[in-house]
């Protein structure tokens, strides 16, 4: 039960911490790009749902005149589906779509977190632009396609008669690991940890990892917490690397396929 609460403090310690001197300067840039990329999202997803949801409702008033009730069924629909629709577009964007933006303001609030935790300085810090560009692409691209795998193994599970009762439980906890995948790579990725075996090495502490990414899933969905979701999670998993996860050797953390 200590993972399940540790998860949720990392979070929140995040918080404070993100305004501590010399951290609070990295804060600023992340925090403008989940705003922008939050404002576009939402304004373009309610700006073609409304189009898509009246090309809909034109059809069915044309085709099948004498069906009105359809028609007010997916009218009072319209909301519910559009919050739905925006949760899903919000997720994928914090998690993925800003992350990938904000990668490098991450890794620097990430560096900034853990000398201000520890007094040392990330092995990154001194690696060359170069050599990040260079191991930026494939990294990310692997990730992708292990997120696509799941992707489709939950969707095959969500239409299945029977067992597809699980799948909202399922979808959560799978968009909870991306969360702490997403913001745990900027303090594992300063330490030389590949998409791989950053994995190995949280699912080592499964129930502390799913207990962070948990709790970030839900602020994401917080007005105006949720533009400064990125950085916070951020700053909590570095957190929680220093607390639960800098013990262990990188030699130690075996890549299993997953």
């Amino acid at each position: 039960m200590n993972n399940l609460f540790n998860g949720i403090y990392y979070f929140f310690k995040g918080f404070t911490l993100i305004f501590k001197p010399k951290i609070r300067q990295w804060v600023l840039i992340p925090f403008l790009i989940n705003m922008v990329l939050f404002s576009l999202l939402l304004y373009y997803s309610w700006l073609y749902f409304t189009i898509v949801t009246g090309f809909i409702i034109n059809f069915v008033q044309t085709g099948f005149p004498n069906l009105i009730w359809i028609t007010n069924l997916i009218g009072w629909l319209i909301i519910p589906l559009f919050i739905g629709f925006s949760l899903v577009i919000i997720l994928l964007s914090f998690t993925i779509i800003a992350n990938l933006i904000a990668e490098p303001f991450n890794g620097l609030l990430a560096v900034a977190v853990e000398q201000y935790l520890t007094n040392q300085v990330p092995p990154s810090s001194s690696e060359s632009i170069f050599k990040k560009i260079l191991n930026f692409i494939p990294e990310k691209l692997g990730k992708l396609l292990y997120y696509l795998k799941w992707f489709i193994i939950l969707l095959i599970i969500s239409i299945l008669p029977v067992i597809n009762i699980i799948s909202p439980v399922l979808w959560f906890l799978f968009m909870a690991w991306i969360a702490c995948l997403e913001y745990a790579d900027a303090p594992l990725g300063n330490h030389h940890y590949s998409p791989a075996m950053q994995r190995q090495l949280l699912a080592q502490k499964r129930l502390l990892s799913l207990s962070f990414g948990s709790t970030t899933l839900i602020a994401l969905f917080i007005p105006f917490i949720n533009f400064l979701v990125m950085p916070i999670a951020v700053a909590g998993a570095t957190c929680m690397w220093v607390h639960e996860f800098k013990g262990i050797k990188i030699e130690d953390v075996k890549i299993v396929k997953d």
